[in-house]
């Protein structure tokens, strides 16, 4: 094997250049001003960032995968390319003061947020796409996470027999599109506050797509609440059912499995660039061997801002 010449370049490299396509469906969204326009009580640590700031900053975080605000630190590196990428105005925020911001917003903006989500499908005209016969599969679950060793607030033992949370899922069309979620305690029981998060993720469905949704869940959503949610709402489902005494298991409905998307966002996000500036135009390079360029090039062309 031929031995490799390390040496140190002074060339502007970027690890995740798809933060770049981020930015620019970002930009097109009323979102990020709504937040800046919004009150939050309390005494701010670094007052001159804005809302937008802090939420551009926490999803960029969010698309590469790393959920601490101490990873914040690693835009310090190279600010200028994460405020371009990003579209923030003013500067990067410190690890303390994401984790203050984030602490007063909240949940107060979870009702935005979910409407921004819709909002950004529409204006792309991105349709959930449906099965082979017609109905658009909506999928909700709870998702129990492993959090043992942790004293965060909320942490319980969940059914899966873990410390953790237990956060509702929501997920829509063939392609597993994120349309709702809600985070919960542990040991939160599943039928607990599930009908307004059906009535809501009906709600948001129905803004994606006019065609009929097929829903999907698993034997612990079958209260009769839940299936009469349901039936108003017109919709068709499939609930697993969970068998009570004296009931045979005829008629059981197996869990459908959906796809996933993950592993293609994340090749798209970390996918690695040459960052050069001529003049005003500052372009970003994409190494020939990397099999996902094309499809990069294809996606940033198609969502970015005029």
């Amino acid at each position: 094997m031929q031995k490799l010449v390390i040496e140190c370049s002074e060339e502007r490299l970027i690890t995740p250049s798809g933060l770049s396509l981020v930015g620019q469906m970002l930009g097109k969204s009323r979102f990020i001003k709504k937040c800046n326009n919004m009150t939050v009580e309390g005494k701010r640590s670094q007052s001159q960032i804005k809302n937008g700031d802090i939420l551009l900053s926490y999803i960029g975080l969010l698309c590469q995968g790393k959920t601490s605000y101490e990873d914040i630190r690693e835009m310090s590196a190279d600010p200028d390319y994460y405020k371009m990428a990003l579209g923030i105005t003013r500067t990067i925020p410190s690890a303390e003061t994401l984790r203050q911001r984030m602490e007063e917003i909240g949940s107060s903006l979870r009702k935005e947020i979910l409407n921004a989500n819709i909002e950004m499908f529409n204006t792309y005209e991105i349709c959930p796409s449906a099965l082979g016969s017609g109905f658009v599969p909506l999928d909700l679950d709870v998702t129990p996470m492993d959090n043992s060793k942790t004293c965060r607030e909320g942490v319980s033992r969940t059914y899966k027999g873990v410390d953790g949370y237990a956060p509702m899922m929501a997920y829509v069309g063939t392609e597993g599109f994120l349309v709702n979620t809600k985070l919960r305690e542990g040991s939160q029981h599943c039928q607990c506050h599930t009908p307004e998060f059906l009535r809501q993720t009906l709600n948001l469905s129905h803004q994606l797509t006019k065609k009929p949704l097929l829903l999907r869940m698993d034997a612990e959503n079958d209260a009769v609440e839940n299936l009469g949610l349901l039936i108003e709402d017109g919709s068709w489902f499939i609930v697993r059912r969970n068998l009570r005494r004296g009931e045979s298991k005829q008629g059981w409905l197996h869990p459908v499995k959906r796809r996933r998307i993950r592993t293609v966002i994340s090749n798209l996000i970390q996918i690695a660039g040459h960052l050069t500036t001529h003049g005003r135009r500052v372009v970003l390079a994409l190494g020939r061997s990397n099999l996902w360029r094309q499809t990069f090039i294809e996606v940033y062309q198609r969502f970015a801002l005029p």
